[in-house]
């Protein structure tokens, strides 16, 4: 059973600016929650094939993944698919952003699956509310971030 988490804001900023914030995987700690680390292709925004080792704590659980990214379509949508390092789980993350006069709507859509039905009850019944409280504090970190200056 596939799990998705769904996330918007209105970003203050223009979209390209948005886009170049958003994939460029050494930016993710600044605003994601989640994010403790990344180490690979960080400097800038990543391209088809590129791949990134984040480490990360989602809903208390700690772990490294590694991600690709595997569509690029600059600056209106980018998705990377994740696999966990020394687990059968992964994800895939989308971000689609749409200018919005001088501004941007940005979108972001995780989905991912758990590896057997005992964690798919887990996901339910615990995980899936962290999972989304931690994403939607991870996009208002973001606006913070991008209109303000504010580091997290």
């Amino acid at each position: 059973m596939m799990t998705r988490i769904y996330t918007t804001i209105h970003i203050d900023k223009p979209v390209e600016q948005v886009f170049d914030f958003v994939t460029t995987s050494g930016n993710w700690p600044q605003w994601h929650p989640s994010s403790l680390g990344v180490h690979g292709a960080t400097e800038h925004p990543m391209q088809v094939g590129e791949e990134v080792t984040e480490d990360f704590r989602v809903a208390g659980r700690r772990g490294s993944v590694v991600w690709t990214v595997t569509d690029c379509d600059p600056p209106r949508r980018w998705v990377i698919d994740g696999k966990v390092v020394g687990r059968s789980s992964g994800g895939i993350i989308t971000y689609t952003l749409t200018p919005a006069d001088g501004a941007t709507q940005f979108e972001r859509e995780f989905v991912y699956a758990m590896p057997n039905a005992l964690f798919s009850l887990l996901d339910r019944l615990y995980y899936r509310r962290r999972v989304e409280a931690e994403s939607a504090e991870a996009l208002r970190r973001l606006k913070a971030v991008l209109e303000t200056g504010e580091h997290m």
